[in-house]
């Protein structure tokens, strides 16, 4: 009898029968039952090599390997879809970080921004990735110290694939040799470059000693004796070769003693009204730039490392363009031609000068104690009307008010200082405590030669005495989707957040596209966890997002997101909120 070549059971052409149970290896992803281990993984991805590209997911989960384990958290699709991320969890033994190293969060996060770029630099050309950033020592989730000394360190890898098929070999060298040589080499102490640990710990430690003694000593920023201002270019953060050190003007230099430098000096800016005056070109607004980032830790080598300013330090700058929702800005704009109430002020189109003046009302609001502002991005008509303007346009007929005659009720009634760089209007010396002229790049101070100009009269009158108690505003939940929406940094240019997109390109003191990401998560947290719920005003939910930070950490960000992002000052995050189209306010508390 002929053998049967078609049919249920019968032999195909490829000579398998039709019933055979053999496993498929481009059949979905299969759960592996073999051990765990390193010795484990290494077998699955040898058996896996030249499957379908989706089997990849087998490896979804937990690895254990000598001292440290291995997470495959997400999983790739295909090769061409956002990369795969893993977990590597370092023993406390083996990590053996010293107790002293780790004894502060300020200590511990300096020991995760050291280690993060140890492992940056091991992991060149390997195929992993991990967030390292860039001058500033952020606190980051991409490496974590955890309980006992432990290391969480998070990783991005693109799985290694030809065409859509599982390039199992590649994928070893990467899993299973890759990420044993890199905890070995960079998150172990014993191996180490234990002197570059200790200073790097010990630069961070003393920065932020420094920064804490800021306001005790009624200083809002400080600039030390032979810092690097000069940056080599506008996407280049290192330190500028052959750049002039800066030397404080001995009128303002004071002196710190700092934990581990012991003591150092140079320029304490004191609280009140900072006018920075001097020509073009010759370092006004490189200095106020290094103040901008002053709020933030750095490196050493970066030439910045002692140039701190208070963390209420928040930089204002005209937006046009922007949307303004529901912000009180009447103390700059007391009418409009259209009628609309300034006192609840929105538009989806701001002029520089509404934005500017919203921008310096939602700071305040924030909790902002520091501004800094540069007239090369200030709104003209909103900083200055002079005694010929005013006596060309009557006051009932110009609903501006400017800052120069807001800046000094700003300071004597809420408390809020300002460093304002200025080369185009002498009337900013009539309310200034301090005049600072850069010239080449050097610093001296000229109080008494402006006193002694603001002296003779120009005319002009002042058009305010008081700045008013910012309005409360109370945030709808609604604003932000609440479920998961998917977020994603453009630089620090923007945010996506679901299906808005959030303008961020004049928040100047980003620095980081993780801190993008994070702002992101963080909005998305404050109304999952009922911060944002509808009755807290913008400063509450400021203060309940920062206790939940102090207490859990990143994971008071998002505790489930697998991808990297760094946790965000209030300002910015506050920043973001406002700038958001989808925002609404429900009310103000008064």
């Amino acid at each position: 009898m002929a053998e049967r070549t078609h049919g249920p059971g019968g032999p195909r052409r490829d000579g398998r029968r039709r019933h055979d149970h053999r496993p498929d290896r481009d059949r979905g992803p299969q759960q592996h039952s073999g051990p765990r281990d390193a010795a484990g993984l290494r077998s699955v991805l040898r058996d896996l090599h030249g499957a379908g590209y989706g089997r990849y997911k087998t490896l979804t989960g937990d690895w254990s390997f000598d001292g440290f384990d291995l997470e495959v958290q997400r999983v790739q699709p295909d090769p061409y879809a956002p990369a795969s991320r893993c977990e590597v969890r370092v023993h406390p033994g083996t990590a053996g970080l010293p107790e002293q190293l780790r004894s502060t969060p300020v200590r511990a996060r300096a020991v995760a921004g050291f280690l993060v770029r140890a492992a940056e630099h091991r992991l060149r050309d390997s195929g992993l990735r991990v967030d390292a950033g860039r001058q500033q020592v952020l606190d980051r989730s991409s490496c974590q110290l955890l309980p006992g000394g432990g290391v969480r360190l998070r990783l991005g890898i693109d799985l290694p694939g030809r065409g859509r098929s599982i390039d199992g070999r590649a994928a070893e060298r990467a899993l299973c040799d890759r990420v044993p040589d890199v905890v070995e080499a960079a998150l172990r102490y014993a191996t180490a470059e234990q002197d570059r640990l200790r200073e790097f710990v010990e630069s961070v430690e003393d920065t932020d000693a420094l920064r804490e003694e800021l306001a005790a000593r009624d200083l809002v920023a400080f600039v030390a004796d032979g810092a690097v201002l000069p940056r080599r270019s506008g996407v280049d953060e290192r330190p500028l070769p052959g750049a002039v050190p800066f030397r404080s003007p001995e009128s303002m230099r004071v002196s710190v003693t700092l934990p581990n430098r012991g003591e150092v000096t140079g320029m304490g800016i004191g609280e009140g009204i900072t006018l920075v005056v001097g020509g073009g070109f010759h370092g006004k607004s490189t200095l106020l730039r290094a103040l901008e980032n002053g709020v933030y830790d750095h490196v050493p080598g970066d030439g910045r490392e002692l140039v701190v300013s208070r963390e209420d330090t928040v930089k204002v700058r005209a937006e046009d363009g922007r949307r303004v929702h529901r912000v009180d800005v009447s103390p700059f704009v007391s009418h409009l031609p259209t009628g609309a109430d300034t006192a609840d002020f929105s538009t989806d189109n701001a002029s520089g000068s509404t934005s500017q003046a919203a921008a310096i009302v939602e700071s305040v609001e924030a909790g902002a104690g520091v501004l800094l502002v540069d007239e090369d991005t200030a709104a003209t008509n909103l900083m200055i009307r002079d005694a010929r303007m005013q006596a060309l346009v009557a006051k009932e007929s110009e609903p501006l008010t400017p800052f120069l005659d807001l800046i000094r009720p700003l300071s004597r009634s809420r408390g809020v200082s300002t460093v304002l760089v200025m080369g185009g209007s002498g009337d900013y010396m009539d309310v200034a405590d301090r005049v600072l002229m850069m010239d080449s790049y050097q610093a001296r101070e000229v109080t008494d030669r402006a006193r002694a100009l603001a002296a003779t009269p120009t005319g002009r009158s002042r058009e305010a005495e008081e700045f008013p108690p910012v309005r409360a505003r109370i945030p709808a939940p609604s604003s932000i989707e609440g479920q998961r929406p998917k977020v994603r940094a453009r630089g620090t240019d923007a945010l996506t957040l679901g299906e808005s997109t959030v303008e961020l390109r004049a928040v100047e003191q980003l620095v980081d596209p993780s801190q993008v990401t994070g702002i992101g998560l963080a909005l998305v947290t404050c109304v999952r966890s009922g911060l944002l719920d509808g009755t807290r005003t913008v400063a509450e939910v400021l203060d309940g997002f920062g206790q939940r930070v102090a207490e859990r950490g990143v994971a008071g960000v998002d505790e489930r997101y697998a991808g990297d992002f760094a946790v965000p000052r209030r300002f910015e995050l506050a920043a973001a909120l406002n700038r958001l189209r989808t925002l609404r306010v429900a009310a103000f508390r008064d």
